[in-house]
């Protein structure tokens, strides 16, 4: 496939001047006289220079690899459907769609982009964080910079242990029975060749602990209503975790919320505080 520069360029900028900075969780500012997101705004939002964006807009510079398509179809908030028209533009074939792809839908993106007050994280079926609100991330850390079959929560559990340091001592063995309950149900839904399979696969020759969790076959163990963080300046917090799934991905938005006038809660207001400073 060939790229097409100015079916390109066009399909770029009608985008663009259709988002609004609230959209994409932006400040909309007072000094605004254009309609939709300046192109340095939508440069941020793809992860790539100003200057490179703003070229494929006037159909010149290279052409965009697949990596920078996906990147741009994410940042621009386009629905799967308009993310495949992108890269045909681009002259690339389309990602295959299903329960492994990456791309997340502009409503569970609009959602997140508004969750400023609270923890939140939208993960795949597997546990591979793809975003986390500013909150979420000072709860946390970064959960998105993982690779390989380290993205995945449950993968981590077994083989590093720093992972386990955010949660209660006391919860760590049912954590661990779910997460291997979990991987099980998904590794058969999935089928043998499929990543969740294949984390199981590799997880048997690295933990004993997991491996004596699998041979008891153990399915259908899910998450407590509240899960017990420990973070390193302000405590144990105390969480209510609400799950939005997206069926067409297999995606989750995952929102922690406090209950009103209780220390969690207090907690919670602190550690937005001290992330803020620490993100400014």
């Amino acid at each position: 496939m060939e790229i097409d520069r100015g079916g390109l360029a066009a399909f770029l900028r009608h985008r663009r001047e259709l988002l609004q900075p609230e959209d994409v969780g932006l400040p909309r500012g007072q000094r605004r006289r254009t309609g939709g997101l300046r192109r340095e705004e939508v440069a941020v939002l793809c992860h790539m220079s100003t200057d490179y964006y703003a070229r494929l807009e006037r159909e010149r510079g290279p052409q965009p690899s697949e990596q920078m398509i996906a990147s741009m179809a994410q940042g621009l908030h386009l629905s799967l459907e308009e993310r495949d028209h992108l890269f045909r533009l681009a002259g690339h074939t389309p990602p295959v769609r299903g329960t492994t792809g990456e791309h997340i839908s502009p409503g569970l993106l609009r959602i997140l982009d508004r969750l400023d007050d609270t923890p939140a994280e939208i993960v795949t079926e597997l546990g591979e964080t793809l975003r986390q609100s500013p909150l979420g991330v000072a709860l946390t850390g970064d959960t998105t910079r993982y690779t390989g079959l380290a993205r995945s929560i449950g993968y981590r559990w077994f083989t590093d242990p720093a992972t386990r340091s955010l949660y209660v001592a006391e919860d760590h063995g049912f954590l661990s029975r779910m997460f291997a309950s979990g991987l099980r149900e998904l590794a058969t839904l999935r089928g043998p060749g499929s990543r969740a399979a294949h984390c199981a696969e590799l997880l048997l020759g690295r933990s004993d602990e997991f491996r004596r969790l699998w041979e008891q076959h153990e399915v259908g163990i899910r998450p407590h209503e509240v899960k017990r963080f420990i973070h390193p300046e302000v405590g144990v917090l105390e969480l209510n975790c609400q799950r939005l799934l997206d069926p067409d991905q297999s995606h989750s938005l995952l929102v922690y919320t406090a209950a009103p006038g209780s220390d969690s809660y207090d907690r919670l207001r602190l550690l937005s505080v001290i992330g803020a400073q620490t993100m400014s």
